[in-house]
């Protein structure tokens, strides 16, 4: 797999691009009688794309699906949802969109104070602030906190 941002890949998909440019450029100026919109997408549909098709489709090498099927379907939360990067501000509060959220004390830290963590707003707009693979808190979607949603600090 190549990134979509790489340069071979741009380099393909203009490659890609010519030669489409280059084939219906011929199909139109051969005489194919195209003077409209309609009789352009006609040419498209009926004689260019299963022409391209016959040339450049390949069948696959395996068979069966490269898609793996999801067997936690509670990760896909953490997964389908936007996430933001936020310092923590001097009173351990973190601003997001007008939220001020207030990252709650426990015994493992005294602060967060210019720590960079990440808020995650869900489908539902709850939102939860974390800092590496740890949530410090829960919020629903008004900002305010979750009581309940993380483990008690002993």
């Amino acid at each position: 797999m190549i990134p979509a941002y790489s340069p071979e890949t741009r380099g393909r998909s203009e490659c890609v691009f010519s030669t489409h440019q280059d084939s219906v450029g011929q199909g139109v100026g051969s005489g194919a009688g195209i003077t409209d919109m309609q009789s352009a997408n006609k040419y498209l549909i009926e004689t260019y794309r299963p022409a391209y098709n016959a040339v450049f489709t390949q069948p696959p090498p395996e068979q069966g699906s490269v898609f793996v099927e999801c067997r936690d379907l509670s990760i896909l939360d953490d997964i389908l949802c936007e996430r933001f990067e936020r310092t923590v501000r001097k009173d351990n509060c973190v601003h997001i969109e007008g939220l001020l959220l207030q990252i709650p004390a426990d015994r493992h830290r005294c602060h967060y104070v210019k720590a960079k963590v990440k808020v995650l707003r869900y489908g539902d707009g709850t939102l939860s602030i974390h800092h590496g693979p740890r949530e410090l808190a829960k919020y629903d979607a008004q900002g305010q906190a979750l009581s309940g949603e993380l483990p008690v600090a002993a």
